[in-house]
C-alpha cells in the first residue's frame, strides 16, 4: 500500500454543474427538508418506531468500528435495563444518549467546539482507551499527539494544526451561505472531519453524529416526525464509504462532487423509504400485521393476545370496552385485566385516560419488528446479526 500523506488544500464550496444529478438531488432534498408532515400513523406509534431506528443506527454506527455486539444481545440488555454491560454494549448505549443530547440541544445552541466536545465526551464515556479500546485518555479534548488513519492512503494533519482547521471548519458549517449550499455543506464538512480526525479516537462515531446534528440543524428534524437515519447511509455500503472518502481526500472538486453525490444520494434514499411509515395504510398492512403474525407462527404470544394487538392496529387506539368483540359476556373489570397484562408485558401502552395503542418494548415484539423491518429494507445491514 502506498505510504499515507499529508496534502494540505483549501476548505471552500464546491458548486455542481446546473445539469448533474447532484443538482437534482439537491432539489429533491430541499423540497423534502420543507415537506409538511402530514402522515396519517399515530404520532405514538411513529416516536416509537423512532426509537428503534435510534437504537439501530447505534449500533451500525459502532459496528462500522469494528464493534461485534449482536443485534439480540443489543435488545435483551436494552430491554432487561441491566446496570454492568459489556463494553460493546456500553459503547451503543453511548451512542443512543449522544443522539438524544443532539436532539435535545442542537436547535438551541450552535454546533462549535464545545457542543462537539460534549457529543465526544458522551460517546468514549466509560469506554477502555485505545489500543485496545474505544475510548480516549482526554475525553472532550482534541489529539495531542499525531496519527494515522488505517488502511488510508490520507494522513492527518500534525496534531498543532488540529485547531486551527478545526476552527476553520466551524466557521465554515455556521457561515450564512443561502439555503441552497446547506446540504453541499453538510456532506463536505463530514469528509473535513475525518480529513482533520480531531480526536484521538472515536472520531468516526463522533463525525457521524456531526453529520446527524447538522441535518437536525437544517430542518430535517426528528422532533416533528421524520425519521432520518443518516448512518444506514454509511454502514449499508462500507466499501463506498470508504471508496468515496479517499476520492474526496485529493482535494480535487471532482472527487469532493463524487463525496458529496454519494452522500446525498443515500440520504434521499433513505428519507424517502423511511416517510413511507408516515403512512399508516401501508404501515399496518406491510409491517405491524407481519409482525404479530410472525411472532405468533414462533408461540411468543398467544392467539389471544394475537387477537387483541390485532384489532389495535386496526382501529390505531382501543379501550377496554372494544374487547367485547373478543371477550364475549366477560365483564368490564376483566376486560380491564387483560388490557393491563399486555401494557405491564409492554405489547400496548397507554395514552391519555382510556386510549392504548401498540408499544414494541415487549422482547418478543421487537425482536419480531426489526426482523419485518428488515425483511423490507428499513434497516442498515448488520452483517445478519
Amino acid at each position: 500500500m502506498t505510504k499515507a500523506e499529508f496534502k494540505h488544500y483549501d476548505l471552500t464550496l464546491v458548486e455542481p454543474a446546473f445539469d448533474s444529478p447532484l443538482t437534482d438531488l439537491i432539489i429533491d432534498l430541499n423540497h423534502l427538508r420543507k415537506k409538511r408532515l402530514d402522515g396519517t400513523t399515530p404520532s405514538q406509534i411513529f416516536f416509537n418506531l423512532k426509537s428503534i431506528f435510534h437504537m439501530l443506527e447505534s449500533i451500525g454506527s459502532a459496528r462500522i468500528e469494528g464493534n461485534n455486539t449482536s443485534l439480540l444481545e443489543y435488545i435483551e440488555t436494552k430491554l432487561e435495563e441491566k446496570v454492568d454491560v459489556p463494553m460493546g454494549v456500553k459503547e451503543i448505549q453511548n451512542i443512543e444518549s449522544a443522539m438524544d443530547f443532539i436532539e435535545n440541544n442542537v436547535k438551541k445552541h450552535p454546533i462549535n467546539r464545545a457542543f462537539v466536545s460534549e457529543i465526544h465526551r458522551m460517546v468514549v464515556e466509560g469506554l477502555p482507551t485505545s489500543p485496545k479500546g474505544e475510548g480516549d485518555k482526554t475525553p472532550g479534548q482534541y489529539r495531542k499527539s499525531n496519527l494515522q488513519i488505517i488502511k488510508s492512503k490520507h494522513l492527518p494533519p500534525e496534531w498543532v494544526l488540529v485547531d486551527e482547521y478545526m476552527n476553520e471548519l466551524f466557521d465554515f458549517i455556521n457561515q450564512d451561505s443561502g439555503p441552497k449550499f446547506d446540504l453541499l455543506k453538510t456532506a463536505i464538512a463530514h469528509h473535513r472531519f475525518v480529513w482533520i480526525h480531531p480526536f484521538g479516537n472515536g472520531n468516526g462515531r463522533i463525525v457521524r453524529l456531526f453529520t446527524y446534528a447538522m441535518l437536525i440543524k437544517l430542518g430535517f428534524n426528528v422532533n416533528v416526525g421524520r425519521i432520518i437515519n443518516p448512518t444506514a447511509v454509511f454502514c449499508n455500503h462500507r466499501n463506498n464509504y470508504y471508496k468515496y472518502l479517499e476520492q474526496a481526500d485529493t482535494g480535487e472538486k471532482s472527487g469532493i462532487l463524487a463525496w458529496c453525490e454519494y452522500v446525498l444520494r443515500g440520504l434521499k434514499e433513505e428519507i424517502e423509504k423511511i416517510d413511507k411509515l408516515l403512512d399508516y395504510d401501508y404501515l399496518a398492512k406491510e409491517i405491524l400485521v407481519p409482525t404479530i403474525n410472525h411472532s405468533l407462527e414462533r408461540k411468543y404470544i398467544t392467539d389471544v393476545e394475537a387477537k387483541i394487538l390485532r384489532m389495535a392496529i386496526e382501529k390505531k387506539m382501543i379501550q377496554s370496552s372494544d374487547l367485547k368483540e373478543i371477550f364475549q359476556g366477560k365483564h368490564g373489570a376483566e376486560l380491564s385485566r387483560q388490557i393491563k397484562r399486555l401494557v405491564d408485558k409492554k405489547m400496548l401502552q397507554r395514552i391519555g385516560f382510556k386510549d392504548y395503542c401498540l408499544s414494541f418494548g415487549d422482547n418478543y415484539l421487537l425482536r419480531g419488528i426489526m426482523k419485518v423491518l428488515g425483511d423490507k429494507g428499513f434497516l442498515p445491514h448488520l452483517d445478519g446479526k
